[in-house]
């Protein structure tokens, strides 16, 4: 064995990025991982918060899970004893087995979201559950499912965006709540400052990106669909309007032209906060074009975050900035089915019907009462960390008639309310296929090591359990290199030349995403009137609407994705937790004037869900009437964190989170 080597892999993380990374093996041993030179996205380094965790707690025995462990104390306690595989699959097979029998599958509840997003790892469990009939808690119901619905009616597809490689022809890139610099590092780093084109941010906060863009509109929140209304407008109103794109590949603006020639810039100043003269340039900017529209999924979690994402879509719709060099609108991109060319599917096929779902909105009460669940099946994530109502599940979670299983590489807060923990092989222990969600890549997940103590990948944990309940399906017993063959059957590369190349682009030119201007709606156009919408009960048209204010003292309080943190992973990290700090809450000079606040106070906001404490940070990076925190720390002392404010409301569409619509009070 050479005594230095270094494989190239990839990184699974929830992030736009996709990443190449490059270990560094001494010996057989794990030394050092970095960012692989010679990938297009990475470039030889991995953002701060990846370098730290992948070189701290992931290549850490101490702080990985070993061991399959059972409950021995109290539930809470994190109280465990260790036991065999085979014995921590029997309890499991038998528990579920008999709530099966006793209260059907219906009552067994499992949910996952991204702590990895590698396709086995990622997708195969879900043959399992879906096999035995289990209730799924909607993942994306957590995150961005009305951004998804809202262009499902739109376009027929909310994960066929534009190809990142098109900016070479563009004139304006608009990013429209999302935050790069926090996540998609790489994007804010390279791919926007790269273009030639002017970049134009719209977000209630003034961060990174947005203060380093040509261009931001500092909008209050809830009040986009207003704005993006008011720039049709201006459109409208200097014939830059594509007539001819509109009369062959639009369907409904003649239901909308009314309310768009009523959305007059000074209206849509006075609602949305934003100076006339900032959106008149914006508006000139994106309709002459070519223009990419980046629409980030922070800006969909409002109570009419569909509605919002609707009204977003005119712009390239009636400006013909879509279809072409330059242009496009960006949500997420499947990479796999972009490549295979097969539409939106899943990348990884599933065993048999799907069970009944519930929103995520709903887990918490719903686990809460003993009349629904008996099994509650926690795998890739957190849900005491990133779920509503924290205080409600938490109390669910004590319940002892609820078989609790939890599947993490590491020890959490969840995993503490376990009866049975699985210990989770990380992203260096297995081969698997990463896409990218951004940029058209796929990469290798290499094996780099040995899995750490007993710990398994997921997909061998759910086949091991099937087997243990004596389910012989073959689809839940393909081994992981027919289940990697199956993931790029149509991609056009196989598995060893992904794993000598690292990673493979769609395309060595920009992809068109909608060649033709042909679309997957029921018309093929863009519909802006949807007769689909309209049968599930939503407006035909989007709507020039906005939220109102917050009541007097009280504040509109946003929540999106910190520095330091990939969801809620990497909370466990002692250098991540250095560079976290106590937790803060930022509010504008007036405020703070107000409430008699100053920066490094302690202040406590509150709701009918709980209060919090935390410390103050004046800044006008916010408008005045919002509050700004960030996401996803584990819960502190007393077991709380932001999510401790967070009131299970849904958005307008997809039963889905509108957690930066959490109202609160602020005193010192």
């Amino acid at each position: 064995m050479n005594e230095r080597e270094i494989i190239r892999t990839s990184c699974p993380r929830d992030c736009y990025d996709g990443c190449g990374i490059a270990v560094v093996r001494r010996h057989g041993k794990i030394t050092r991982v970095l960012g692989d030179p010679e990938h297009p996205v990475s470039r030889g380094s991995l953002c701060g918060k990846c370098a730290i965790a992948y070189n701290g707690v992931w290549l850490d025995p101490e702080s990985r899970l070993l061991h399959p462990l059972r409950r021995s104390g109290q539930k809470g306690s994190g109280q465990f004893e260790r036991v065999s595989w085979e014995e921590a699959l029997g309890a499991i097979a038998t528990s579920l087995d008999t709530i099966i029998t006793e209260n059907g599958p219906e009552s067994i509840l499992h949910t996952h979201y991204t702590g990895t997003c590698s396709a086995l790892a990622n997708a195969f469990p879900e043959r399992f559950f879906n096999r035995i009939g289990a209730t799924e808690a909607i993942p994306d119901s957590i995150c961005n499912n009305a951004g998804h619905q809202a262009l499902h009616y739109v376009l027929g597809s909310s994960v066929n965006g534009f190809d990142p490689a098109t900016a070479k022809d563009s004139a304006c890139i608009v990013v429209w709540g999302a935050n790069p610099a926090h996540s998609a590092p790489h994007a804010h780093k390279n791919w926007l400052k790269e273009s030639r084109a002017k970049v134009v941010v719209i977000d209630p906060v003034r961060h990174l990106t947005a203060s380093q863009a040509d261009i931001h509109l500092q909008v209050n929140p809830g009040s986009d669909a207003v704005l993006a209304f008011g720039l049709c407008h201006i459109a409208r109103r200097d014939d830059l309007l594509d007539d001819a794109w509109i009369a062959h590949h639009v369907e409904g603006y003649d239901e909308v032209e009314e309310a768009i020639a009523a959305a007059d810039p000074e209206s849509t100043s006075r609602v949305t906060g934003v100076p006339v003269s900032l959106i008149e340039e914006t508006a000139h900017l994106y309709a002459k074009g070519p223009s990419l529209l980046w629409l980030g999924q922070g800006l969909q979690r409002q109570f009419r975050g569909g509605n919002i994402f609707r009204a977003c879509a005119m712009l390239p719709a009636l400006t013909g900035n879509i279809s072409r060099p330059g242009t496009g609108i960006f949500y997420l991109n499947s990479t796999l089915d972009i490549m295979a060319r097969q539409g939106a599917t899943p990348p990884l096929t599933e065993a048999g019907e799907t069970g009944p779902s519930i929103s995520q909105m709903d887990v918490p009460a719903a686990l809460d009462s003993t009349d629904r669940f008996r099994a509650y099946m926690v795998w890739n994530c957190n849900p005491l960390a990133s779920n509503p109502a924290q205080k409600v599940l938490t109390r669910a979670l004590m319940r002892e008639d609820l078989f609790t299983v939890v599947v993490d590489c590491f020890e959490t807060d969840t995993s503490r309310y376990a009866d049975i923990v699985l210990p989770a092989a990380s992203f260096l222990e297995f081969d698997d296929v990463n896409a990218s969600y951004f940029h058209l890549l796929l990469g290798a997940q290499v094996r780099c090591a040995e899995p750490m103590g007993e710990s398994l990948p997921n997909q061998e944990i759910f086949r091991r359990l099937a087997r243990a309940m004596g389910l012989l399906d073959d689809e839940l017993h393909r081994t992981d290199r027919e289940l990697i063959d199956e993931v790029l059957e149509g991609s056009g590369v196989s598995w060893e030349e992904l794993k000598t190349r690292g990673w493979v682009a769609a395309s060595d030119e920009p992809l068109e995403l909608w060649p033709g201007g042909r679309f997957a709606t029921p018309s093929g156009k863009i519909e802006i009137a949807s007769s689909s919408a309209e049968a599930d009960g939503h407006p035909r048209v989007p709507e020039a609407v906005a939220d109102p204010p917050p009541a007097e003292g009280r504040f509109r309080l946003l929540s999106p994705a910190g520095r330091w943190l990939m969801n809620s992973s990497y909370g466990n990290d002692p250098r991540i937790g250095e560079l976290l700090g106590s937790p803060t809450v930022t509010l504008h000079p007036d405020d703070a004037r107000s409430c008699d606040v100053s920066t490094g106070d302690e202040v406590s906001l509150s709701n009918d869900a709980g209060s919090l404490t935390l410390v103050a940070v004046v800044s006008d990076s916010v408008p005045s009437g919002v509050l700004l925190t960030d996401k996803s720390r584990w819960p502190g002392p007393g077991g709380a964190n932001i999510n401790h404010l967070h009131i299970p409301r849904k958005s307008d569409m997809g039963e889905s989170t509108c957690v930066h619509g959490v109202e609160v009070t602020l005193t010192r």
